[in-house]
């Protein structure tokens, strides 16, 4: 790892640098804006607007760390990078992402307000699969290379993440149809996006391999794709799960029919 932060180019360190300063940024922002619009939601979706925040909380105390253990081990001194020594700590990616992906999909399965013998089935089952996921991935992330141990166990990781992605969409295809119509397609939509950022992610993962990138080039390309897709699968996918709960609430207010928690 030294050799690689070593490695690194000018323009590639503050594209590395500014890429993770701008995702802690856009998580503190969007915890705030969460927490507060808690006001703006029945009592019924605080709880979900609740572990919205959290999720973009616990994302920005890890990437605040992220941040400051790329600024320790590497110095930019007049135009030429150097490696203090000091490591850069890739860990503090996958224990946020370990608290925050099964939170995301639990967020979800809250703001549809399903039967609460459905809720805890699907958020135990998802938030589950979701985290073996995680635990499988990260021995090849720090195994150092490009190589066998990385392709091994980031193959064993699409396991799980297949079967999310298979009970997204006929698991909860049948409560997604139930939803109120005028939130159904922002339900879906909420899917879609989480389906869509996550599989971001086995793209980056394998991209090294795809594109045979080695080295820097194979570091930026990591560090800065996992940044882009964090921000969609969770800052982006909380704006549509504190939509979903606003509307679900107006509608709610209004005498409008909703569904109802026994369904």
């Amino acid at each position: 790892m030294f050799e690689i932060l070593g490695s690194l180019s000018p323009d590639q360190y503050t594209l590395v640098y500014n890429s993770f300063s701008f995702g802690a940024a856009t998580f503190a922002a969007a915890t705030i804006f969460f927490w507060l619009g808690r006001s703006q939601v029945a009592p019924e979706y605080k709880t979900a607007m609740t572990i919205t925040g959290l999720v973009t909380f616990i994302a920005f105390y890890h990437y605040l760390r992220i941040f400051q253990s790329f600024d320790a081990a590497i110095v930019l001194d007049a135009g030429a990078i150097e490696a203090t020594g000091k490591e850069f700590n890739r860990a503090y990616r996958y224990v946020d992402w370990l608290l925050t992906v099964p939170l995301l999909l639990i967020e979800l399965i809250l703001v549809m307000r399903l039967s609460r013998s459905e809720t805890v089935s699907k958020s135990v089952t998802l938030g589950g699969a979701a985290a073996l996921m995680i635990i499988l991935g990260y021995p090849g992330e720090v195994s150092g290379g490009i190589d066998n141990t990385r392709l091994i166990w980031g193959a064993l990781s699409m396991l799980p993440f297949l079967y999310i992605v298979y009970t997204l969409y006929v698991g909860l295809g049948e409560a997604i149809n139930r939803q109120p119509d005028d939130v159904k397609g922002l339900v879906s939509l909420a899917r879609n996006v989480t389906v869509f950022s996550w599989f971001f992610y086995p793209i980056v993962y394998f991209a090294p391999f795809v594109i045979d990138m080695e080295g820097s080039s194979s570091f930026v390309v990591i560090e800065v794709g996992y940044t882009i897709a964090d921000i969609i699968a969770k800052a982006a996918f909380g704006v549509l799960i504190y939509t979903i709960a606003v509307r679900k609430s107006e509608a709610e207010r209004s005498g409008a029919p909703a569904l109802s928690a026994a369904e």
